[in-house]
């Protein structure tokens, strides 16, 4: 591995997990990031109840990064998405709004995000929520419940499909 030097010291990359037949590794995604769409069955469940059930998923594909998955914003039942105040900033996607995601008496704060107006080739982000997937109850990708990313930061979805490393768990900032 060769130490590269970032703004907090002296970072050494990963070593990429190989992929095997029908594996995708996070290091052969793009920067900037790819939209891209899905048609698997996603199904979302928080408080006990099904917030999320759609074929109409995209997915952001960033290098060292898992799948983000999007779903459509009019997936989810009345009252589950509530916006809060807040913003931050995505050097490729824009401004982030968040939403608390409330289901079946759990609150999850600042569990959900969109961007309303992305920057240009992030337009289908537009009327969709991403969802941290380890603060839901379950999150799954045709029947396979996902695994969330490392950190608080990012919201990666893990499938058996995707291999890394990936970004995000502690001594991860420099890739």
């Amino acid at each position: 591995m060769t130490p590269v030097h970032g703004f907090s010291g002296f970072f050494r990359r990963p070593q990429p997990i190989k992929p095997q037949d029908g594996e995708e590794s996070v290091w052969d995604y793009p920067r900037p990031p790819r939209v891209e769409p899905r048609s698997e069955r996603v199904i979302v469940r928080l408080g006990g109840q099904v917030i999320a059930d759609t074929t109409d998923a995209v997915r952001v594909l960033e290098t060292s990064h898992p799948p983000v998955y999007y779903l459509p914003l009019n997936s989810f039942p009345a009252g589950v998405l509530v916006p809060v105040e807040g913003t931050s900033f995505c050097e490729f996607k824009g401004e982030a709004h968040y939403f608390d995601v409330v289901a079946g008496g759990v609150v999850v704060r600042r569990g959900g995000w969109t961007y309303p107006e992305p920057t240009p080739g992030f337009e289908a982000l537009a009327t969709r929520v991403a969802l941290y997937p380890a603060q839901m109850d379950s999150c799954e990708v045709d029947g396979e419940q996902v695994t969330s990313q490392d950190g608080d930061f990012y919201g990666g979805w893990i499938t058996k499909q995707i291999v890394g490393p990936f970004k995000g768990g502690p001594g991860t900032a420099g890739w």
